[in-house]
């Protein structure tokens, strides 16, 4: 590891939440540190699609700058409530129950973290999402090789269409030897 073990302080409260709750597909270190750096650069409202036990959210805050508002939306009731806990005194992340349509009313994104694989693909929408500049982190690939990129034998479409749509610029990163991402920036 690069970077120093410790985690900020809202980071390490989602993680504890994870670990209580059995969710073991948490937002990697490697991950959360990249959110954090890039959420620096922001202004506007930024956004996690998949909020899960907030860790990309506690990452998100924890490096975004002063009036920068982060958006969630959690689709377990209960779940979502706890996330809220975590959140309680974050007075720049806000944490709705709902699937990931109910972020739309808050777009243009600035940034748009995305750990959903199913809404991955609904990249026509998610443009519209993003203000012109705008950054989508796509989380959760399996590198691979070759190009077109496979994975289990067949063509990884979701991510051959991030990479090669024209309204982005976008590159893939190797995050971990089993994990890469994508950073796509709208044109």
């Amino acid at each position: 590891m690069s970077a120093p073990a410790e985690v900020p302080d809202l980071v390490a409260r989602a993680l504890d939440l994870s670990r209580r709750r059995g969710f073991i597909t948490s937002t990697r270190s490697e991950t959360g540190r990249l959110l954090a750096t890039l959420a620096a650069s922001r202004t506007g409202t930024l956004a996690e699609l998949g909020t899960g036990c907030g860790v990309g959210s506690a990452w998100l805050s924890s490096g975004a700058p002063k009036g920068a508002h982060i958006v969630t939306a959690e689709l377990d009731p209960g779940l979502s409530k706890d996330v809220q806990g975590i959140f309680h005194d974050a007075e720049n992340v806000e944490v709705t129950c709902g699937d990931w349509t109910v972020l739309e009313q808050y777009a243009p994104f600035s940034l748009l973290f995305v750990d959903v694989r199913d809404v991955m693909a609904s990249i026509d929408v998610l443009a519209d999402l993003l203000e012109p500049g705008g950054i989508a982190v796509l989380d959760d690939f399996v590198p691979s090789p070759f190009w077109p990129p496979i994975v289990d034998g067949q063509v990884d479409t979701v991510r051959e269409q991030w990479l090669t749509d024209e309204r982005f610029a976008a590159v893939e990163m190797l995050i971990d030897p089993d994990a890469s991402l994508i950073i796509a920036t709208r044109r």
